[in-house]
This record gives structure tokens, C-alpha cells and sequence, in this order.
């Protein structure tokens, strides 16, 4: 880990009470530690709003039997081929099946592919994880 600064800062009474629940609920041993992870959850935001590469994960519930579905999923991944990593197709029912396409590209494109995913019939549920290549968080 690079070198730790000390920092303070003033916040009102209310608002640290608030502060150490959640730093409880989600089980930190100190605030310090929540703290960064908040500054670094904001910075992949603005990387997800900028040019910057990123990578995410697109997961999507289906109907495998819908017509042609299974099809244009594969065809979507085909065309957007220069951004997606890796694909897994998992059976949950005997009809319904889990796909999740891992993805590294600029935002602007993850966003595309994952809305024209998300608006084909049969899919009953689609969503994205963002995250980050580490270089800009580093």
C-alpha cells in the first residue's frame, strides 16, 4: 500500500452517526478503510461517465425458448466482439437460463450492448456491473 495521510475533517453529529452505522452494517473494522472504498466506488463512476476503458459484467435471465432469442444474443456479442471477453451460459430451468458476458471496452459501448441485451423479448431480467481496470483507482 503507497503512503497513508492523516486527514480531518468536519462533519456534523448526525451525519458521523450515520457514518459508523454503516461502517458497522457493512462490517469495516474502521471508518478509514470504508472511507477509501467510497472514494474509490466514485472514482469508477466517473470513469463510467468519461472515455475511459472499463470492464463490467452484462447478466441476463432469459427464455430460452422464445423464438430466436438464443440467436440474437449470440449475433449482439458477435458484434460487438471487440469488447467481449468471455460468455457463460448456465441452465437454471428447463427453460429459463442465466448468460453472463464479461466485457472491456470504452463505457459509451459496454452501456449499448448491455441496453440492446436488456431489450430483446424473452429477456425477463438484465443488468451491469460496473467496474473498473484499476487504472485510473490506483
Amino acid at each position: 500500500m503507497s503512503n497513508l495521510v492523516r486527514v480531518s475533517l468536519s462533519i456534523e453529529d448526525t451525519l458521523l452517526d450515520k457514518l459508523e452505522q454503516m461502517v458497522i452494517h457493512k462490517g469495516y473494522q474502521n471508518r478509514s478503510e470504508f472511507i477509501r472504498d467510497m472514494i474509490r466506488d466514485n472514482l469508477v463512476l466517473e470513469e463510467w461517465n468519461s472515455t475511459s476503458e472499463v470492464v463490467a459484467t452484462i447478466t441476463m435471465i432469459y427464455d430460452h425458448f422464445k423464438r430466436e432469442l438464443s440467436k440474437k444474443i449470440t449475433e449482439l456479442q458477435h458484434a460487438h466482439h471487440n469488447i467481449v471477453l468471455a460468455s457463460t451460459h448456465v441452465h437454471l430451468t428447463e427453460h429459463i437460463c442465466a448468460e453472463m458476458i464479461m466485457v472491456k471496452g470504452v463505457a459509451a459501448e459496454v452501456r449499448e450492448l448491455a441496453d440492446e441485451l436488456r431489450q430483446q423479448k424473452g429477456v425477463l431480467h438484465s443488468g451491469l456491473i460496473m467496474g473498473t481496470t484499476g487504472q485510473e483507482i490506483n
